[in-house]
């Protein structure tokens, strides 16, 4: 393979990741990506956002990264590589724009085919795009070592080349050598024998030179093997401590989860059996100053006055759970202690106002029920239909609490998870003409009004 191509393990080619993610991608994934990458990869991601960063806004960078910003181009990605990178990892939105930057401003570097292997797996880290991003990453470590062992092949092939020339350097002196020797006379004997001499001596170097060559050619190519090895096994015990690691956060998460779901629950819970008991509390206590008006009883230090059982009853007495048909008789059940008000909204709007957007008809229901409320000062609660409902309010509005449901409940469910949530005894009030709604809060102890009596309520307001 040619050393501009690149080969991934899954077949693909090295170009850059495409433009557009089909999720959101969190700086966790990118600074776990950016901690796999070689150095080069690192180097060429910094070098990207250094080249976004010089022309982006400053307000839309992370404070770490906005002295940056202001440094030299050749400074920015060189200095300024520590902060824009721990910027990519952990500001939110931060990698998003620079991507956006150079999809904008630089396209033809950006968009695939993307030749050059870093470019490419930079990219594929800015982007966020995993399986990309470890495909290339992976390769370009494997370049990495590949580059190594060349650089340590090189420099074995240098100093062989080195070796080589002193032999052929020596051979030539040993030839010259002989030329002399062969023309020398007789009178030369004692010098040629020191030529002689010295030849000898510098083929013992040569073979030498020749045996330590072939020595340093064996032991690169044995360490070539061993690293190689030990290569593959690094990976597989990578491979393997990251699959324990992922079980292990798995399951930490859903231990986490559960106690928080139990947490959550075990507080509502006891927030729920509070209220209650508050407004239970209130309720016998308001029965109680109620009845002792009433029968004209006055209340004294050493009596204890009636209990829970018998307001409940006082009240049952004076409002019994039948179907309200007459605004007279829904006043005196609001003039009742403690008393709660529900309504269901759109079935009373539908009745008064069918031609009107529900928006309008909402806050008609609204201005029209507010007076009463004031009036009789009862906790109002209207509940309509949540679906299709954006921007809910969560506030009191004019005194009236406007509650929706949530997406896939309807209202009727609302009321009636309403009635069951409130203390037994307490005088519950649901205006719906829904002969549903209206059975099953009878039976729950509330007082079921049809939505007629209370617009001819409102009309006398």
């Amino acid at each position: 393979m040619a050393d501009g191509e690149v080969a991934t393990r899954d077949g693909r080619d090295g170009h850059a990741p495409a433009p557009e993610a089909s999720t959101p991608v969190t700086p966790a994934v990118r600074a776990a990506l950016l901690e796999a990458a070689p150095e080069a990869v690192r180097g060429r991601v910094a070098d990207l956002v250094s080249q976004a960063v010089g022309q982006m806004p400053a307000t839309e960078l992370p404070a770490p990264v906005r002295p940056v910003a202001r440094f030299a181009p050749a400074k920015r990605a060189k200095v300024g590589a520590g902060p824009m990178l721990a910027a990519i990892g952990s500001a939110e939105g931060f990698a998003d724009e620079v991507v956006s930057w150079w999809r904008e401003h630089r396209p033809e570097e950006w968009t695939p085919p993307v030749a050059e292997p870093v470019h490419a797996a930079a990219v594929a880290v800015l982007t966020g795009d995993q399986e990309a991003a470890r495909s290339l990453l992976r390769d370009a470590g494997e370049r990495a070592d590949v580059a190594r062992l060349r650089g340590e092949r090189d420099t074995a092939v240098t100093r062989a080349d080195r070796l080589a020339a002193e032999l052929e350097r020596v051979t030539t002196e040993r030839d010259e050598a002989r030329a002399k020797a062969a023309g020398a006379t007789p009178d030369l004997s004692e010098e040629v024998a020191k030529l002689r001499a010295r030849l000898r001596e510098q083929g013992v170097r040569v073979r030498r030179a020749e045996d330590a060559a072939a020595e340093a050619a064996a032991r690169l190519a044995a360490d070539r093997g061993a690293e190689h090895r030990e290569l593959e096994d690094l990976r597989r015990e990578h491979a393997r401590d990251r699959e324990s690691l992922a079980a292990a956060e798995a399951r930490a998460r859903r231990a986490t989860a559960e106690l928080e779901t139990a947490r959550r629950a075990a507080h509502e819970a006891r927030r729920a059996d509070d209220a209650r008991l508050a407004l239970l509390v209130d309720t016998v206590a308001g029965a109680a100053a109620g009845l002792r008006h009433e029968l004209g009883l006055r209340a004294d230090d050493h009596h204890v006055g009636p209990r829970p059982a018998e307001l409940v009853g006082a009240a049952a007495e004076r409002a019994p759970l039948a179907r309200v048909t007459d605004p007279a008789t829904l006043d005196r059940l609001l003039a009742l202690p403690e008393v709660h008000l529900m309504v269901d909204g759109y079935n009373v709007t539908k009745t008064r106002w069918p031609s009107l957007a529900l928006a309008d008809q909402r806050e008609r229901l609204v201005a029209a029920i507010a007076p009463l409320a004031a009036r009789t000062q009862a906790e109002t609660t209207l509940v309509f239909d949540g679906a299709g409902i954006t921007g809910v309010p969560t506030a009191s509005v004019r005194g009236v609490r406007v509650l929706f449901s949530d997406p896939g409940v309807i209202a009727d469910d609302l009321i009636r998870r309403l009635v069951d949530a409130e203390p037994e005894g307490r005088p519950l009030v649901v205006v719906t003409s829904d002969r549903a709604v209206v059975d099953s809060v009878r039976r729950r102890g509330a007082h079921p009004v049809p939505s007629s009596v209370l617009l001819d309520r409102l009309a006398r307001i």
